[in-house]
């Protein structure tokens, strides 16, 4: 019985080592975790935190011909509101993106869904689908902007075949634009298509086997089955595409000249804010330009993880 104390009195302080073993621990843990991602985070704060915090910094400055820049406020945003280039710019960036982002994922979409059946020389497929996306842009631009030749270019060639004057795809207002929406969706099918492909073999086949003896169709098994299944996949597309879209410029200037009458039919914002940067050495704009993309892109990406709450499925 006098023995009981003693051991009751081993067992708390043995409870009591425990937990601060655990706290030491875990507390290691945490030392490493931070260690290892530190390199990382110093990365990104360097070379996109601290950018940003410039960039809106300088959006409220006035710069003069040798680098010295002064406070103006506001003055820059207000000028935007005046700037029917910017607004121009505003609409040849949003036609852009009503064509290239669901035309694009439509058309990965189905490619993937094909090019994940068992068919002969598949690989190969995937492989012609993909090479626009290891290819240079600048390369892409060239090879295009030849093809769209109104003089001597391989599509005017063939329309003229069948006895049509083919358009000058590059030079006109009213088409050139379009045109550089083909070659964009042509680019980005590839890198689209092997996001989606990724997402159909990650579909387990006990859906499909499930679905087949209760008769179903293809296409009642496509968008029963596989678009709901693929919508994570989907909504992480849709969100890159609208930034990517947001950001185009390479095309518009290996393509379109800086002497073209169809350059104020197709700047983007981007290249708007490279004009201002670069060309007219008017930063404290420029910088405005880009903060005011920034806060579009933030939005509309709000709005989306808003919405695909009622639409992407993560069962």
């Amino acid at each position: 019985m006098k023995e009981m104390p003693l051991q009751v009195e081993i067992k708390s302080k043995s409870k009591l080592k425990i937990p601060s073993l655990a706290k030491t621990r875990k507390r290691s843990d945490y030392l490493w975790a931070y260690f290892m991602i530190a390199p990382t985070m110093i990365g990104l704060t360097i070379f996109y935190l601290w950018p940003i915090i410039q960039t809106i910094y300088f959006s409220f400055t006035e710069w003069g011909a040798f680098g010295q820049y002064e406070w103006t406020g506001l003055d820059n945003y207000r000028r935007m509101l005046e700037d029917s280039n910017l607004l121009q710019s505003f609409k040849n960036t949003g036609i852009y993106i009503i064509f290239t982002v669901p035309i694009g994922i439509f058309l990965s979409i189905l490619i993937a869904v094909l090019l994940n059946q068992k068919i002969k020389g598949k690989s190969v497929y995937r492989t012609l689908y993909f090479l626009p996306v290891i290819t240079m842009p600048a390369a892409i631009a060239m090879v295009w902007r030849w093809l769209y030749n109104s003089d001597y270019g391989l599509l005017n060639y063939l329309l003229s075949i069948f006895g049509i004057k083919g358009p000058q795809w590059v030079s006109d207002p009213k088409v050139a634009l379009y045109s550089i929406i083909v070659v964009a969706i042509w680019s980005g099918l590839g890198y689209n298509m092997v996001i989606f492909l990724s997402g159909l073999q990650g579909i387990p086949k006990t859906y499909y086997e499930a679905a087949e003896i209760d008769g179903a169709g293809p296409i009642r098994v496509f968008f029963k089955i596989t678009l709901p299944l693929l919508s994570p996949v989907i909504f992480f597309v849709t969100i890159m595409s609208f930034i990517g879209a947001f950001q185009v410029f390479d095309l518009i200037f290996m393509m379109i000249g800086k002497s073209s009458t169809a350059l104020e039919s197709t700047q983007s914002i981007v290249y708007l804010f490279y004009q201002h940067a670069f060309v007219l050495n008017d930063k404290g704009y420029a910088a405005a330009i880009a903060v005011l993309l920034l806060i579009i892109i933030l939005i509309i990406t709000a709005i989306q993880m808003v919405l695909q709450k009622k639409w992407v499925h993560y069962d």
